[in-house]
């Protein structure tokens, strides 16, 4: 008696979705209108309709990818959709496929006056930050999900650094989990802070990435497209869809298809180093893999590098919304333009010992922030007013 298992297959959703949002509840008739489309457009390939019955009911059910370009056509044509809508080659399942590991560095900024700030510090036994950017105080803080450190700047900005060890099959199911735990993030930081402070906006909070890449899963050929994705993970997800088992597989489907195209895109910045590192940076995120560990970047200064950005950041926008409110900023003179000057000072100014790789890292990120116009109009406007 055999004892060998059966292969399991994984249903190409997308394709069976499309199909029956066209109205097409058998693959009989699905099969016809593809033949239909395909005479039509005058494609002289077009096999016949038992055949594209046969050949989908293999695409639907996982049994094999859709390779052949005249498939490929006919299935685009007649679900008016693009390539990487709708194919991909996906393993048999998640536990069969090779996974990566992260370590995810998750930034949440928060602003909370330089009052909060003083509050915030004492109340959780803050103390100096060392290799800091700027002086601030920091502490660990206990999560649920991982690591946590508080760091606090006198000016207002408040940042948690939460520090997570995960692994994935997918940069797909990366995304999902990015996008879920995000909003829990926020939630959580939300209540932690409104403890003492308790006026925060909390609709002012986001998360920001970075994803330090242990162990990649990739072929050698296929990573850097692989890190690319990661950098812009959203581009894997529809904002208003569900996020269930059939948007996860349509996303799964589009990252296999961005990979055979060694996807790029324009707003992602390269801090990478041939044959020592990759590293990328984008408005979404930043993605970093130490390939020659001992020569790379470390940790703490890829770290040091995202606390210093996100504090500015979050502080400049609190002036921005004030501005677009038609109020002059409120804020301490001692926190004011000169201590903002001196900011950008540090942000945009090499240090004397820099390294070309530190140098990278810090241009790709502030570049990708869109830190430098918020932070100039907020001189300016400050200057204006006569804040510090």
């Amino acid at each position: 008696m055999s004892t060998e298992v059966p292969r399991q297959f994984k249903p190409n959703l997308v394709l069976v979705n499309r199909r029956k949002a066209a109205g097409w509840e058998s693959r009989k008739r699905a099969a016809r209108e593809l033949h239909r489309v395909g005479l039509q457009r005058g494609i002289r390939e077009t096999p016949t309709v038992e055949a594209i019955e046969k050949a989908m009911y293999r695409h639907e059910t996982g049994r094999v990818a859709v390779t052949d370009p005249v498939y490929r056509q006919l299935y685009c044509l007649a679900y008016d959709a693009k390539p990487h809508d709708l194919f991909g080659e996906l393993t048999n399942g998640a536990e069969d496929r090779p996974h990566f590991s992260v370590r995810s560095h998750k930034f949440v900024p928060a602003f909370v006056g330089a009052e909060g700030a003083a509050l915030l510090r004492d109340s959780a036994g803050c103390t100096p930050a060392t290799e800091q950017w700027h002086p601030c105080y920091s502490t660990p803080v206990e999560h649920p999900e991982g690591g946590c450190t508080l760091y606090v700047w006198p000016c207002g900005s408040v940042v948690f650094h939460l520090v997570e060890s995960v692994e994935f099959s997918t940069i797909a199911a990366l995304a999902f989990w990015r996008k879920i735990s995000y909003g829990d993030n926020i939630r959580w930081a939300a209540g932690y802070i409104s403890r003492v402070v308790p006026d925060l906006d909390e609709s002012t909070l986001y998360v920001f990435g970075a994803h330090w890449v242990i162990e990649p899963a990739w072929p050698a050929e296929l990573t850097e497209a692989a890190l690319r994705i990661m950098a812009t993970p959203s581009v894997l997800l529809h904002r208003d869809r569900a996020m269930d088992d059939e948007h996860l597989a349509h996303a799964e489907l589009i990252e296999q298809s961005l990979l055979s195209e060694a996807y790029d895109h324009g707003g992602i910045e390269s801090f990478g180093i041939r044959g020592i590192s990759s590293g990328y940076a984008s408005w979404s995120g930043v993605v970093y893999h130490p390939v020659a560990v001992d020569r790379s970047l470390t940790e703490s200064e890829l770290v040091a590098c995202g606390l210093a950005i996100q504090s500015m950041w979050v502080y400049t926008d609190a002036i921005t919304r004030q501005i677009e409110q038609g109020k002059d900023p409120e804020v301490p003179p001692i926190y004011g333009w000169r201590h903002l000057r001196g900011a950008r000072s540090r942000l945009t100014t090499s240090r004397p010992r820099e390294t070309g790789q530190h140098q990278a890292m810090r241009r790709a990120i502030l570049q990708t922030s869109d830190l430098m116009p918020a932070l100039e109009q907020a001189i300016e406007t400050l200057r204006d007013t006569d804040r510090g």
